[in-house]
């Protein structure tokens, strides 16, 4: 059990970084703590901003101006007198300044590593919830498609759909009320094309109903299936199939 002061995870738990068991334990917290939500709202909203950040684009002329620059200009060593002046215009640091100073250098180093780790998080978010986005925009593509057929079959104790646009020569396959596959194992989807079978995706094991966006193109595929496979699939079916849907015409 963590014991950690819970006031000091607002800015992990905003980008997703903390273990199940302290966020679980941190939701608890935040429920009645006014301040911390205050501080995990402004944590969202500026690795949102992080993430959308962009860099502006040199001037092509800039290039060939610092090149030329470093062949002309050569920064000279200094001479011992320039050395012994800047000695004596330094003051000698006292043990507890000198200190000081270190202790200061350490927290900047390790806030500027905190702000390149949440600037990194805040971009792996960004780029999964655009990914996240476009999946959605595919299957609802493929759904609302005016070619889409559809095709449904009883199978692992709920309902599998299949709907294929030709005119995308796309399938998105839609489970409903799926049992959940044994632990380790996921159910696998397969086009049946030309005597063999093409993998086309996985379904989450731990959602009962969802729908899919089957990889690959339809093209000539017959049917589709789905096996039960070891989590991660496989490149070739390793059981017999709980489920098989003709391609719908």
């Amino acid at each position: 059990m963590t014991t950690t002061d819970p006031h000091t995870l607002t800015g992990a738990y905003a980008l997703h970084a903390l273990p199940d068991d302290e966020r679980a334990a941190f939701e608890r917290h935040l429920a009645g703590c006014a301040d911390c939500e205050r501080e995990v709202a402004e944590f969202t909203a500026t690795a949102a901003r992080l993430a959308s950040a962009s860099g502006m684009a040199a001037r092509p002329a800039l290039r060939e101006q610092v090149l030329h620059r470093i062949t002309t200009v050569r920064q000279a060593p200094p001479g011992p007198a320039a050395v012994d002046q800047a000695r004596r215009r330094v003051p000698r640091l006292g043990g507890p300044l000198r200190w000081a100073l270190a202790a200061c250098a350490a927290a900047a180093a390790a806030f500027g590593g905190t702000a390149v780790w949440q600037y990194e998080r805040a971009q792996e978010a960004h780029r999964q919830t655009a990914e996240a986005e476009r999946h959605a925009d595919e299957v609802a593509g493929v759904l609302a498609a005016p070619d889409a057929r559809t095709r449904s079959a009883q199978l692992a104790g709920g309902t599998g759909t299949l709907v294929v646009s030709t005119a995308r020569g796309r399938a998105v396959f839609v489970a409903s009320g799926l049992a959940e596959p044994p632990r380790g194992k996921v159910y696998e989807l397969w086009f049946a094309d030309g005597g063999r079978m093409r993998p086309a995706g996985l379904l989450k094991p731990d959602r009962a109903s969802q729908a899919v966006l089957m990889r690959g193109p339809v093209e000539h595929a017959s049917g589709v299936g789905i096996t039960v496979e070891p989590a991660g699939g496989s490149p070739r079916p390793t059981t017999e199939p709980v489920g098989l849907l003709d391609i719908p015409s």
